[in-house]
C-alpha cells in the first residue's frame, strides 16, 4: 500500500490544504476497479445470506439493495454462479449456492460432528434412517446420515441426495421453518414409492436452513415420532451455535 507524504516545510493556508485533500487521493488509489467489483461480489453474497431473503431475490431487487446498476449484478452473477456460489431457483430468484462450502474446510465437517451423535441415537430410538438436511438454492440436499443397527432392513439415503424442497417431509419441514412454523411433517411416497418420512426444521441456526428427519420403509405415526424428531432437532441446533 503506498505512502501519502507530506512536505514538513509548508505552513500556513496551503498546508490546511494538503492535510485536507492527502486522505481523498489515498483513499481513491487505495480503491482500484478490480477491489471494488471484489467488494461488490461479498456484498450480494451476503446480501443473498440473510435469512430474510432465504427464498432469493430477483436481479432487480439486488440491483437496488446494492445501489447498482442490473448489468453490474449480471456481470456479479456470471462469476459467482459459474463457481456455485450462487444458484438461481426454477422462478429465476438468486438465492446462496452450496459452493460456498468451499470457502470453509471445517463447515460440512462442522455440521456432521455436530449432527452425527443425535442422529445415531434418533435413528436407533426410531428404527429409522435419520439425516440432517440442508438447503442449496430450490433443492433439499442431504448432508449427514445414520441408519440404525438393529432393524432388519431400512433405507438407504445417501449423503448428497437432493430433492425439491416442496417433495418430501425434509424439503417440506425447511419450508415450514421459512414461514416460522414449528412441528414435524410427515409425508408417504412422495420421493420414493413406499417410503415415509418424518421431519422438522432446525431452528435458530442462522444463516443455515435446514431439517432434522428420519426416513422408512415402515409406516410412521407422526405423534409416536414427532417427539423424537424434535428432540433431536433442538439437540442438533444447540450443538451449531
Amino acid at each position: 500500500m503506498g505512502a501519502v507524504s507530506f512536505d514538513a516545510s509548508v505552513r500556513g493556508p496551503a498546508a490546511a490544504r494538503s492535510r485536507r485533500t492527502a486522505p481523498a487521493r489515498a483513499t481513491r488509489s487505495a480503491t482500484p476497479a478490480g477491489a471494488q467489483t471484489l467488494d461488490r461480489g461479498l456484498q450480494m453474497l451476503e446480501l443473498l445470506a440473510r435469512p430474510e431473503h432465504a427464498s432469493g431475490l430477483t436481479v432487480t431487487e439486488v440491483a437496488d439493495r446494492l445501489g447498482v446498476g442490473r448489468t453490474i449484478v449480471y456481470r456479479l452473477l456470471s462469476t459467482l454462479e459459474s463457481h456455485g456460489l450462487v444458484s438461481r431457483t426454477s422462478e429465476g430468484r438468486l438465492v446462496i449456492g452450496l459452493g460456498v462450502a468451499r470457502f470453509s474446510t471445517a463447515l460440512l465437517p462442522r455440521l456432521r460432528t455436530a449432527a452425527l451423535p443425535s442422529l445415531r441415537e434418533l435413528a436407533e430410538t426410531v428404527g429409522a434412517t435419520a439425516h440432517l438436511t440442508i438447503v442449496d438454492g430450490d433443492q433439499a440436499v442431504a448432508v449427514a446420515v445414520v441408519e440404525p443397527s438393529w432393524t432388519s432392513f431400512h433405507v438407504a439415503y445417501r449423503v448428497g441426495s437432493r430433492h425439491e424442497l416442496s417433495r418430501g417431509a425434509a424439503g417440506k419441514a425447511i419450508l415450514r421453518g421459512r414461514r416460522g412454523e414449528h412441528g414435524a411433517v410427515a409425508t408417504d411416497g412422495e420421493l420414493e414409492p413406499g417410503a415415509h418420512g418424518v421431519a422438522a426444521p432446525l431452528v435458530g441456526v442462522t444463516p443455515i436452513e435446514g431439517s432434522v428427519g428420519v426416513v422408512s420403509l415402515n409406516r410412521l405415526t407422526l405423534a409416536e415420532v414427532e417427539p423424537h424428531v424434535l428432540v433431536a432437532a433442538r439437540r442438533i441446533a444447540a450443538a451449531l451455535r
